[in-house]
């Protein structure tokens, strides 16, 4: 590589990396406008709060010269310090609690903000995303604006204490004061140099914790595929990678920090000893009280803190902005799939029987270029039940995602009783279809609360019929609290067969009109499968059925099999037919069989 491409690359990279800072700085800018009223309340206790303190020297040299070295009375001074303290103490508590509250308000309107958006992102967006990067945006990310944001009310303060200290001091003694705020100017340098090199550290630390979060993630929900396969280490490995390179970060900060903040605390302690040796000589010669010497002190002790917090929030910006960025890039994605402009509405009629579904000429992939569906015409009668059979990869569960609008089609149409569903709400149209997925995913709730996930409102006498429609009620009653049984994180606490029972009573609950069964019986034991599809042929009567499998039993449960191959319908018959007829069709069955007695199967109690 040349110097020259070296060069650009550096300045292509800062560039970038300027852009990223101006706009995660003014993503800040818009946060904060929505709370400016109660950040301006705050501002007014940081003012006042400011104000009192900075009036405690004063009252204070007051009381030096005219108490002690007048011989005056000290009670009355001493009361009015301490309630100056005690003011002053009070506004700090209020200070700080506005600052805490307006702060972890913020982070929690935009974590609702960016949980909302994530769920509302279409599921090709989620095959891409990581977990734990979306995990990372969600905590760590949120925290650093938290932490920014609550030192807006108290750096204002500051800022009013830094200048009302400098105006005391001046008009008190201009020469003194010159000497003391002589090195203001370089803890501003410090703190702007301090900024730019702390800035893309703050980012990559922020990186790499996500990348930790992932590994985290991954490894906690896929624990079983873990500890099945003794690769404990082999996380641990991972783990210990991402953690070293945050340390790496980490440490790349922290001498960054060690470099620049003494600088910040030790530029105004040189102001004082300035103070010290002018002063005391102003003193001798009668040009200064003492009293006002205390106070120069005093105040240069006022301007420690405050002059430190500067870097701090600088800092803390930086690392605010670098989040915001973070967050940004997830909120700024658009989902590709979004309810129509003006939306239609499904028919409904109680004397007709609805689910009439008809695929015209669609053809869809993945990847465009790679073909999973082509040419696909399917109509299913309302009430009709039929099962879609097919080589792995060729297209079965692709058929379920367009009707669901997971995905749109390439090309062509998907109708929902005569209504193209591109033309519905995607919740009318979630609504009127169950789906018991192929991977059952139960929630660490009560039963209860996991049948009744698509229809939170429902009695509990519909829980029961839901239940025992698909054949759970009989063990839920066993379980230690029946319906109130918490089930574990995705309902391991259960076999696969139960599992899959309370998916079905989940899936027909608010009573759909069209039941889309994703290869439903894959987890479960072959001598527990006819429980299963007893259950399937009871919530399947007189309702559209899609059957995704590849059990004769299961497939039998269909009045019609649609099998595909290469990328389009090859047949469409009853499955003794195919089997007798299409020797395609027998091969197809048979590996899937051979491929699914290779594994284990779990039971199904």
């Amino acid at each position: 590589m040349s110097v020259s491409e070296t060069d650009s690359e550096v300045s292509a990279r800062l560039e970038l990396e300027q852009t990223q800072r101006s706009e995660g700085w003014k993503l800040l800018r818009g946060l904060l406008r929505d709370q400016r009223r109660n950040l301006l309340i705050g501002g007014i206790i940081g003012i006042t709060w400011a104000s009192f303190k900075v009036a405690i020297p004063q009252v204070t040299k007051f009381a030096i010269n005219n108490g002690i070295e007048k011989d005056g009375p000290l009670l009355g001074w001493a009361v009015t310090i301490a309630c100056l303290g005690v003011v002053t103490g009070v506004l700090s508590g209020l200070r700080r609690y506005v600052a805490f509250r307006e702060s972890r308000w913020a982070e929690t309107l935009l974590r609702e903000k960016l949980f909302s958006h994530v769920l509302g992102l279409d599921i090709g967006y989620h095959d891409k995303a990581q977990t734990g990067q979306l995990m990372s945006r969600a905590s760590s990310d949120l925290m650093q604006i938290q932490a920014f944001i609550v030192m807006i009310p108290i750096t204002l303060s500051n800022v009013i204490q830094i200048f009302a200290v400098a105006t005391i001091l001046f008009i008190t003694d201009p020469v003194l004061a010159i000497v003391a705020m002589l090195p203001l100017p370089f803890v501003n340098i410090s703190a702007r140099r301090f900024s730019n090199r702390i800035h893309p550290i703050s980012v990559a630390v922020q990186a790499e914790q996500a990348q930790l979060a992932n590994v985290v993630e991954e490894s906690v929900s896929g624990v079983r595929v873990v500890k099945g396969f003794g690769a404990e280490q082999v996380q641990f490995d991972k783990l210990e990678k991402e953690a070293n390179d945050i340390f790496g970060e980490a440490m790349k900060a922290a001498k960054i920090r060690s470099n620049f903040l003494p600088a910040i605390d030790v530029l105004p302690a040189l102001g004082a000893v300035g103070v010290l040796g002018v002063g005391g000589h102003r003193v001798l010669s009668g040009q200064l009280s003492i009293g006002d010497l205390v106070a120069f002190n005093v105040y240069l002790t006022l301007l420690v803190w405050p002059l430190r917090n500067i870097g701090m929030i600088v800092a803390l910006g930086q690392r605010a902005a670098a989040a915001l960025v973070r967050i940004q890039e997830v909120l700024s994605t658009s989902s590709e799939i979004n309810d129509p402009a003006v939306a239609k509405t499904l028919p409904s009629a109680a004397n007709l029987q609805l689910g009439a579904i008809k695929f015209d000429h669609v053809q869809f992939g993945y990847d465009p270029a790679l073909v999973v569906l082509k040419n696909f015409n399917l109509e299913i009668a309302a009430g009709e039940s039929i099962a879609i059979v097919g080589a792995t990869g060729s297209g079965k569960s692709t058929v379920a995602r367009l009707l669901l609008r997971f995905y749109d089609t390439n090309s062509g149409h998907v109708f929902l009783d005569g209504i193209d569903i591109r033309k519905l709400r995607l919740a009318e149209l979630r609504q009127q279809i169950g789906v018991v997925f192929e991977d059952t995913i139960l929630f660490n709730d009560t039963v209860t609360n996991n049948i009744s996930f698509a229809k939170p409102n429902a009695d509990h006498a519909d829980l029961e019929r839901a239940a025992k429609l698909a054949g759970a009620h009989d063990f839920i009653l066993q379980l230690p609290n029946g319906y109130d049984t918490v089930i574990g994180e995705r309902g391991f606490s259960l076999s696969g067969g139960q599992r899959q029972r309370i998916a079905i009573a989940r899936a027909i609950i608010s009573d759909p009109r069209v039941l889309v069964l994703d290869d439903a019986t894959s987890a479960v034991d072959p001598s527990k499968e006819g429980e299963i599809r007893d259950a399937m042929r009871t919530v399947m009567s007189g309702r559209t059925t899609i059957v995704i499998a590849h059990r004769p039993g299961t497939i039998a449960l269909a009045e019609r099999v649609v099998f595909i191959d290469e990328s389009s319908i090859a047949a469409i018959g009853k499955h003794d037919e195919l089997v007798a007829t299409n020797d395609r069709y027998r091969e197809v069955l048979a590996s899937m069989e051979q491929s699914k007695s290779q594994q284990t199967p779990v039971s199904a109690k």
